[in-house]
């Protein structure tokens, strides 16, 4: 059962190139090159439950299982459309900017070239921490659907609640706990197995 809450920023470009999502950019703020090609739109025509996106992102998070990053995906869907698709990269880009929710954030605003991301929903299958929490602010996101909560860097209701500040001009409506077992044993799985190879 997930619970709702209805509310009234990586900074350097990296010289490195890393793909993610269908999505080719120089760093988590570089341009889309070219726009039309490379950013895939994924259209829905009718209505898709935050489960049906949940899933997606969770097939993120398992992309960055397999490649040793922590297993966090993000998913950002506008007019029933995916715009952006992302997981963490921090080791492979050693930037510790690089999570999943940046990232979806940087290819979306390309997408819809504007850093407001207004009536877009982020789905993230781990509740985001300090500085995601404050990008989806910045971005004027709409909507937040978190799967796991993160009782230590969670800044959306563990241990702080930025999205719903009253002393911010922006505030987003917050849907948690959707999907939650299911993101939560991907990572339990991962610090298992990376305990075990410790």
């Amino acid at each position: 059962m997930f619970s709702v809450n209805i509310a009234p920023i990586a900074q350097l470009d990296r010289v490195s190139v890393y793909e993610t999502g269908g999505c080719t950019f120089e760093s988590c703020w570089a341009r889309i090159h070219p726009f039309e090609s490379q950013v895939v739109k994924f259209m829905i025509t009718e209505f898709r439950s935050h489960e049906y996106y949940m899933r997606l992102a969770i097939a993120e998070a398992e992309k960055a299982f397999k490649s040793g990053e922590v297993p966090v995906g993000a998913i950002i869907v506008y007019e029933n459309s995916i715009i952006a698709k992302a997981h963490n990269q921090r080791e492979m880009l050693s930037d510790p900017t690089a999570h999943a929710e940046m990232i979806a954030i940087t290819q979306a605003s390309a997408y819809l070239q504007n850093w407001r991301l207004s009536n877009t929903t982020v789905y993230v299958t781990l509740e985001p921490c300090a500085m995601c929490a404050g990008a989806l602010v910045q971005a004027r996101a709409k909507t937040l659907v978190y799967g796991a909560k993160d009782e230590k860097y969670g800044a959306c209701e563990s241990t702080v609640n930025l999205v719903n500040d009253p002393r911010f001009n922006h505030r987003l409506n917050v849907v948690s706990g959707v999907l939650e077992n299911e993101c939560s044993l991907l990572l339990k799985q991962f610090f298992l197995e990376k305990c075990r190879g410790d």
